[in-house]
């Protein structure tokens, strides 16, 4: 059994170590100073308690060298799907599942919905239609990924806490293939519990990330500065509040109350979100998906985004000037 992941990135490499511990034949698909420290020293993982590991794993920037593979994990950036599109597809066989680990509305979340806006497919994503036909949606399993991790330095990860990646199948059904996933993440040291709507749990995460995220790219501040400062806690709940009324339109329930969604970042402390990081790195930030998909199925179900928008604007105009679009 062959698992690639493509995207050597924070998540990309705590899915490596763990998945090479239990005798997984994994390879990892990076780029830059990141991966020549792999390729050179191995992947070095700081668990949550400061615990430091280093693993060798089959590190390259050739995907062609790896052929096709059984299970394949996109971990890399949103931004990053549709220039990557041609260096996926030497990784795509007949018969190899695809597990999407990837912030925000995913490009494939109209496949097999059941109402009135079945295949509809999300413009800001994707175009001109390209992502289809390199990835086929019969062949992706969706993931939403809860671990809070960070690259100190090249070759260097540092897991802050979260273990947790929800898997479930566009179609809501417990196939052979999500069991598989589910149960070698489980005995990878992870949790992987099978959602019967993984739309639910998409939802569940995006409505901190589309209200967290830009605020802290903003402002520069850490989740619990957002939280409790008066201001951009109001800001946060009601972006949360927007985003919930079009999720329920699209027939999806975040099964946790606002309140609640907040207080969990709250306890995540001085973490500084992932659109954070990369304006401080000058990377293209997470914004089509996390935000201005936010905003389109906003104008498809006629909700109003006033919040949405207004954050979306100025975040827009912040990272065009930094070039971190």
């Amino acid at each position: 059994m062959k698992i690639c992941i493509f995207g050597g990135g924070s998540i990309g490499g705590l899915l490596a170590v763990h998945l090479k511990n239990i005798g997984i034949d994994v390879s990892v698909v990076a780029r830059g100073l990141h991966l020549e420290s792999m390729k050179k020293k191995g992947i070095t993982l700081i668990n949550p308690v400061g615990k430091e590991e280093t693993v060798v794993v089959n590190c390259t920037d050739d995907p062609n060298s790896l052929g096709a593979q059984d299970y394949l994990f996109l971990t890399i950036k949103s931004p990053a799907l549709l220039p990557s599109l041609k260096n996926i597809k030497p990784l795509i066989g007949e018969n190899t599942t695809i597990i999407t680990c990837m912030n925000g509305i995913p490009h494939w979340y109209f496949h097999k919905l059941s109402n009135q806006y079945a295949d509809y497919k999300i413009k800001c994503l994707d175009p001109d239609l390209l992502i289809d036909k390199i990835i086929p949606p019969n062949k992706i399993v969706g993931s939403v990924v809860y671990p809070a991790c960070e690259i100190v330095e090249p070759g260097k990860i540092k897991h802050i806490n979260g273990n947790r990646f929800s898997l479930g199948e566009p179609d809501g059904s417990e196939s052979d293939r999500l069991k598989f996933i589910s149960e070698t993440l489980k005995k990878a040291g992870f949790r992987a519990p099978l959602q019967k709507n993984i739309r639910d749990e998409i939802w569940l995460k995006l409505i901190g990330n589309l209200s967290f995220n830009p605020i802290s790219a903003l402002t520069g501040a850490t989740l619990e500065q957002i939280c409790n400062d008066i201001g951009t806690e109001a800001i946060v709940r009601e972006m949360m509040i927007e985003a919930k009324i079009i999720a329920e339109k699209l027939e999806a329930k975040i099964n946790m109350s606002i309140e609640k969604r907040i207080d969990g970042a709250r306890k995540v402390g001085a973490h500084k979100t992932s659109m954070l990081q990369d304006i401080e790195a000058g990377k293209p930030i997470e914004i089509n998906s996390i935000i201005i998909a936010v905003k389109e199925l906003g104008e498809l179900t006629n909700s109003p985004t006033p919040y949405i928008t207004t954050i979306l604007n100025l975040t827009l105009q912040k990272a065009k000037l930094i070039g971190c679009l």
